[in-house]
């Protein structure tokens, strides 16, 4: 396996209880019985907070909106990072790949006004800049089955994505990097998640609307919804004035021994940033900016639950595009289904739906049930750090508690769900 191959492939993915966090239990409950499950609930989620924190993911973000009451919110950091940032549950955090399913909506609000149709071929709309075009349709793109590879796995972009290269790629430079599937797929044929069919939507918007990607997320989707917090990286730097998640990642010797299993890593590759603590790099001043409409959106856990919600209860879609939405192709890897820029996943306290999102020191996981009445996001401040053993057990654990308490039930003893956890399919911008 070649070195951006094994690379590609696993990105995709002490503490306290005054870790600069919090764990509220939301207003008055009807009754004591309530009051006491609600109390549980706080317990057993701020304890797999800290626990996730102390094995690995070094801060963690949970935030659960059962659809009354005031939402449970937690915050939990290992001791060392409080040097660099108390984090809090309201802390800006880079979302990665769950900016695919904003780009999905925007894409099917120009379906339903009959501007972009799901059936028209990216050739049409990008001459000559796809390869295969004329065979690739917008809906191919939206579910991944374009039959186009992942740039993520080239060399000619690993400089940039480990901070490397100081380097500004415009999508048009990345689809012209990126590789046939390996084994070859044609298009239709079978899903395959892909940062570049991403690329290519957020290109057919700006042709069809006239308006920048970043104009479009604004207009359409963050100032309706009074997500304040909420906006596309142009560069490196965050919001001026507004608390952000430090982002770390597992310095080069560690990293080695992580991708042990999947590439033979050279002594020297790692990422850029100040050496932290316990074999960990800052990674947060790495330029995401290549992820436009693939994986760039900064966000919080409150702004993005918001989003879902309102997606799902069909506040931003008419009732077709929504359906056509959640109609999926098979993506075992992913825990279910992929839809049109959203996820299905099955688990045993039930199906929810939302996306997974992952850059260098940033992971997160955001779902919501079917009709957005509730939602849950758990957001950790590593990405290959948790993909280590101890640290994917912990996190995992976390997330499975986060659906159950958010869908109202208890987890099973074999774990809650199939999310994503160590599954490591998707790339940096998952």
């Amino acid at each position: 396996m070649t070195l951006a191959t094994g690379m590609g492939a696993v990105l995709m993915g002490c503490s306290d209880s005054q870790a600069g966090g919090s764990a509220s239990s939301g207003g008055a409950e009807p009754s004591a019985g309530r009051s006491a499950a609600k109390a549980s609930a706080v317990e057993q989620l701020t304890g797999l907070a800290r626990k996730a924190a102390d094995a690995g993911s070094l801060g963690v973000i949970v935030r659960v909106d059962r659809g009354e009451g005031a939402p449970l919110e937690i915050a939990r950091q290992a001791a060392w990072t409080k040097d660099d940032h108390r984090l809090a549950a309201g802390d800006q955090f880079r979302v990665g790949s769950n900016t695919k399913t904003v780009t999905a909506t925007l894409v099917l609000q120009q379906v339903a006004d009959n501007s972009i149709g799901l059936d028209d071929t990216v050739e049409k709309w990008l001459p000559g800049l796809v390869k295969g075009g004329r065979d690739i349709t917008v809906r191919m793109l939206l579910n991944h089955t374009s039959g186009l590879g992942d740039f993520l796995l080239t060399p000619e972009f690993l400089p940039s994505l480990t901070g490397h290269e100081q380097r500004t790629w415009t999508p048009e430079e990345l689809l012209a990097v990126t590789p046939s599937q390996d084994p070859p797929a044609a298009p239709g044929e079978r899903y395959s998640y892909s940062n570049a069919n991403y690329e290519a939507l957020g290109l057919i918007l700006e042709k069809a609307t006239g308006s920048s990607l970043a104009e479009l997320i604004e207009q359409k989707i963050t100032k309706p919804l009074g997500m304040k917090d909420s906006f596309l990286a142009a560069n490196a730097d965050w919001a001026p004035g507004k608390p952000h998640a430090t982002g770390y990642e597992p310095d080069a010797a560690r990293l080695k021994d992580i991708l042990s299993p999947t590439v033979d890593l050279p002594e020297d590759v790692g990422f850029t940033g100040r050496e932290r603590p316990e074999d960990n790099i800052d990674t947060s001043a790495i330029d995401p900016s290549w992820a436009r409409a693939a994986g760039g959106m900064v966000s919080t856990a409150r702004d993005w639950q918001r989003f879902q919600k309102a997606l799902m209860s069909g506040e931003l879609l008419p009732a077709a595009q929504l359906k056509q939405m959640r109609t999926t192709v098979a993506a075992p890897e992913e825990g279910g289904g992929y839809g049109l820029g959203l996820m299905k996943v099955d688990t045993s306290c039930g199906t929810v739906w939302g996306h997974t999102g992952g850059l260098p020191g940033y992971s997160s996981e955001i779902y919501t049930d079917v009709r957005g009445h509730r939602s849950v996001a758990v957001l950790t401040s590593t990405n290959f750090g948790i993909k280590e053993k101890r640290a994917a057990t912990a996190n995992k654990a976390l997330v499975d508690a986060g659906i159950c308490q958010m869908l109202g039930k208890e987890p099973t003893a074999q774990g809650a769900s199939t999310s994503k956890g160590a599954n490591t399919s998707q790339g940096a911008s998952e």
